[in-house]
């Protein structure tokens, strides 16, 4: 049996609903809708992030049924934390198809003023996080045969935006990782792909961005209207299903056609 015969022959056992579906950072401006698409599509949707009461609100949000939605509180930076996730997934879920990499954080800080505990906090959130969180889940998903990891890049690391050294080098870690990791994961029939979107305005960003600065991305792009959470759910649910069954490795921008590579 070729390697390439496994993601054909397992494609139509990943069936469109009814998946166990992780997704990190899930409390979040972008990950909320995510929670709310895949709940509403029938998948079992385990969702984590920092703040416990972040995540009670979540439940409240989402029509669906406590055994079909699990929420966990985790800091994906703590190894810990990740290994504990995983035994709540193995034991509540037994498996997992769908790993999404959304939780993030992206301070705005000169160069000159970064700290080294800064430097360190954003890389352990946006790069080390995603390996601890992806390597506690990955022997649940290798069984599948069909599986799919999304990780969170950043429109940032083709520009190199300014003020957010550790940000940017942190999401261009991810794109070296993933490629990394679609060639040591192939062979499971397993997927890993990136996406990276542009500025996106959430409740934070709205709050803390210069309106100039949204006015800026606005004018950049092929589409000048600003970018919502809601624009990353279609394709991260493409990128999640059987269609995209042989896509692998690639970096996907979803930025309303501001950068075209």
């Amino acid at each position: 049996m070729f390697e390439a015969d496994l993601p054909i022959r397992n494609e139509a056992s990943m069936m469109r609903s009814n998946r166990v579906v992780v997704i990190t950072g899930a409390a979040g401006g972008v990950g909320v809708p995510l929670v709310q698409r895949f709940a509403e599509n029938g998948d079992i949707v385990v969702a984590t992030d920092v703040s416990d009461g972040a995540l009670g609100k979540l439940r409240g949000s989402t029509d669906s049924s406590a055994d079909r939605l699990i929420t966990v509180a985790a800091d994906i930076s703590i190894e810990e934390d990740s290994t504990r996730l995983a035994d709540v997934v193995r034991e509540r879920a037994g498996h997992v198809d769908v790993l999404i990499n959304c939780a993030g954080w992206f301070p705005i800080t000169n160069f000159e003023d970064i700290t080294p505990e800064e430097w360190q906090k954003v890389i352990d959130i946006n790069l080390t996080g995603t390996f601890l969180i992806t390597r506690a889940l990955l022997p649940l998903i290798k069984d599948r045969e069909h599986g799919r990891i999304i990780n969170f890049g950043s429109g940032s690391v083709f520009d190199g935006t300014k003020f957010q050294a550790h940000y940017v080098a942190a999401k261009a870690g991810i794109v070296g990782f993933s490629r990394s990791l679609a060639r040591e994961v192939g062979g499971y029939g397993i997927t890993v792909n990136v996406i990276a979107p542009g500025l996106t305005v959430t409740e934070p960003v709205r709050k803390n961005f210069p309106p100039e600065i949204l006015e800026e991305q606005r004018n950049s792009r092929a589409l000048q209207r600003d970018e919502v959470p809601e624009d990353l759910v279609g394709p991260i649910f493409f990128l999640a299903s059987p269609e995209a069954g042989f896509i692998s490795g690639q970096t996907i921008n979803i930025d309303g056609g501001k950068f075209m590579t």
